[in-house]
C-alpha cells in the first residue's frame, strides 16, 4: 500500500506528472527542503535515504555527485537538478513563478487560509486577481496532519487537502498563484497600490490584501539554530513522518498543532514525548486531541518541562529538558525535535507603511480610531473601512491582523469578508474593473 506521508498527489492539475525522486542524506537541511516543498505542493515524490537504500547510491554515483554531501531531485522526463533553489524545482514543477500580469483589480500578498479565501471571493466577483506567496499557499494550516474541527468536513481533512481545494477553487475562478516570491514592499503611487517583489518587480492595483499571517516561533536554545533540518523541524511532521519509524522523537509544545503532530508521529516512532510548559494539556489544547494522546500507549506527556538545548553533530542526537518547577536539568537521548511553541508575525518588511502594534501585527478598522475619532495615521476625512490599514487601499486579513480570533475560520471568513470592504472602496474611488488584454504584460 502506498504510503500517503511519503508520497502525494498534485496540489495543481499542470504539475509534472510522474513521481519526483530525492536522493540524499536524512540529515541534510536541504534534502529536507525540498521534501518538504514537495510534500506541500503535493507532488508525487519518494525520498531514496542514501544511508540505507543502494538504489539511492546507484543513481547519485550515474549523476557523478556524493549524495551524503547533495541533494539530487530526479524527474519523470530524466532532468536531474543537484542542490536546486526551490524556486527552480517549483518552475520545474509547472508552479507559476513569473507573475501573469503587471496590473490587478486585487493583490493578495500571503497565501495561507485568509489570502486564499480573499482570491476566491475577489475572483469569483471579477476582479482580477493574483496571490502573492514567499513558499507555497497554505501558510501553518498546511503543516496541519488532519483538521477536525473545521465546519463541514466531520471526519476531518489534512491541511494539505483544505489548501489543495482552495488552491483549485481560486484558479477556476481566474486567479493567478504566484509562488516562491517575497513582498518587500508596499506604497501608494497616487490612486494606485504597488507592491514590490525580491526581484525589483513592481505589481500595480487598485487595492492589496496583507494576508502574510504567522511564522513559526524559534526555539532559542543553544546548539538549536544549526540542527534546523537536521533532527530539529518546524511544522514538518507530515514531511518527516517516514524517517522517525522505531526511533524517540520529541515535540516542544501544547497547542492543537503539537497534538496533531504527535498523534501522526505516533503511528511510526517507537515512542513520542509531548514537552508542555503548561500544567496541563487543556490549558491549550482541544479536548478531542487530548483525549486522544492519553489513549496512545507511546505519547508520553512532560507537563511544565521545556527543552533548554539540543545536543549533535552534524545531526541532532540528545536534548537537554529543563523542570521548570524545580530548576532542574535532565539529558535524554533524541533522534528528533518538533517544535510548535506559537508563531509571530513577519511584518518587518511593512515598516512605516502601516501601523502596526509593539508585537507587529496589524492595525485595522475599529483599531485605527479613538474616542474622538480617527487617529492622526488615518490620512482621509472618511472613517477606515474595517479590515482597512492605515494606508487607505490596503486591507488585512487572517492571524496577521492585530486582535485577531486564531482561527481557521476566522481566517477563511476575514478573507471573504475583505472582499466585500474592497468593493465599497472600489466604488468610492470610481475605479473600473480592468479588462484582460489591459493586465498581460507585452
Amino acid at each position: 500500500m502506498e504510503d500517503p506521508v511519503a508520497t502525494g498527489r498534485t496540489l495543481h492539475p499542470r504539475l509534472v506528472e510522474g513521481e519526483v525522486r530525492v536522493i540524499g542524506d536524512r540529515w541534510s537541511p536541504r534534502v529536507h527542503e525540498i521534501k518538504a516543498f514537495l510534500s506541500r505542493s503535493r507532488a508525487s515524490y519518494r525520498w531514496l535515504d542514501v544511508e540505507v537504500d543502494e538504489e539511492a547510491r546507484a543513481l547519485a554515483t550515474v549523476v557523478g555527485v556524493d549524495p551524503k554531501q547533495s541533494a539530487v531531485v530526479l524527474f519523470p522526463d530524466g532532468t536531474t537538478l543537484v542542490d536546486p533553489d526551490i524556486r527552480t524545482v517549483a518552475s520545474r514543477l509547472g508552479l507559476e513563478v513569473e507573475p501573469g500580469a503587471l496590473a490587478y483589480d486585487l493583490i493578495v500578498v500571503g497565501g495561507g487560509p485568509a489570502g486564499l479565501a480573499a482570491a476566491i471571493y475577489g475572483a469569483s466577483d471579477g476582479l482580477r486577481t493574483v496571490v502573492v506567496e514567499q513558499d507555497l499557499p497554505g501558510g501553518q494550516a498546511s503543516y496541519g496532519a488532519m483538521i477536525e474541527n473545521y465546519p463541514g468536513f466531520p471526519k476531518g481533512l489534512s491541511g494539505s487537502d483544505l489548501v489543495r481545494r482552495m488552491v483549485e477553487q481560486a484558479e477556476r475562478f481566474g486567479a493567478d498563484i504566484l509562488v516562491t516570491h517575497r513582498a518587500t514592499s508596499v506604497r501608494a503611487d497616487g490612486e494606485d497600490r504597488v507592491v514590490t517583489l525580491e526581484t525589483g518587480t513592481e505589481l500595480t492595483s487598485d487595492a492589496v490584501v496583507l494576508s502574510i499571517g504567522v511564522s513559526f516561533r524559534w526555539l532559542d536554545a543553544p546548539s538549536c539554530r544549526p540542527l534546523v533540518g537536521a533532527g530539529v523541524y518546524y511544522g514538518a511532521a507530515t514531511t518527516e513522518a517516514t524517517a522517525c519509524r522505531d526511533q524517540e522523537i520529541y515535540i516542544l509544545g501544547g497547542g492543537n498543532s503539537a497534538g496533531q503532530a504527535a498523534l501522526l508521529l505516533a503511528q511510526y516512532a517507537r515512542r513520542v514525548v509531548l514537552v508542555a510548559i503548561e500544567s496541563s494539556l487543556e490549558e491549550t489544547m482541544s479536548a478531542y486531541l487530548v483525549r486522544r494522546i492519553r489513549r496512545h500507549d507511546n505519547i508520553e506527556v512532560r507537563l511544565r518541562q521545556t527543552v533548554v538545548e539540543v545536543d549533535g553533530s552534524g545531526h541532532i542526537e540528545g536534548l537537554v529538558i529543563k523542570h521548570l518547577d524545580t530548576d532542574e536539568t535532565e539529558r535524554v537521548r533524541a533522534q528528533g525535535l518538533f517544535v510548535f511553541i506559537g508563531a509571530t508575525p513577519q511584518t518587518d518588511w511593512l515598516r512605516g507603511a502601516v501601523l502596526k502594534d509593539e508585537e507587529g501585527f496589524i492595525y485595522a478598522g475599529k483599531d485605527l480610531r479613538d474616542d474622538g475619532g480617527t487617529r492622526a495615521d488615518w490620512p482621509l476625512e472618511r472613517p477606515p473601512f474595517d479590515l482597512e490599514t492605515s494606508m487607505p487601499g490596503v486591507f488585512v486579513a487572517g492571524d496577521v491582523r492585530h486582535g485577531s480570533v486564531k482561527r481557521l475560520a476566522s481566517a477563511v471568513g476575514e478573507g471573504a469578508q475583505v472582499v466585500h470592504f474592497i468593493h465599497q472602496y472600489r466604488k468610492k474611488a470610481q475605479r473600473p474593473r480592468i479588462r484582460a488584454s489591459m493586465a498581460n504584460r507585452t
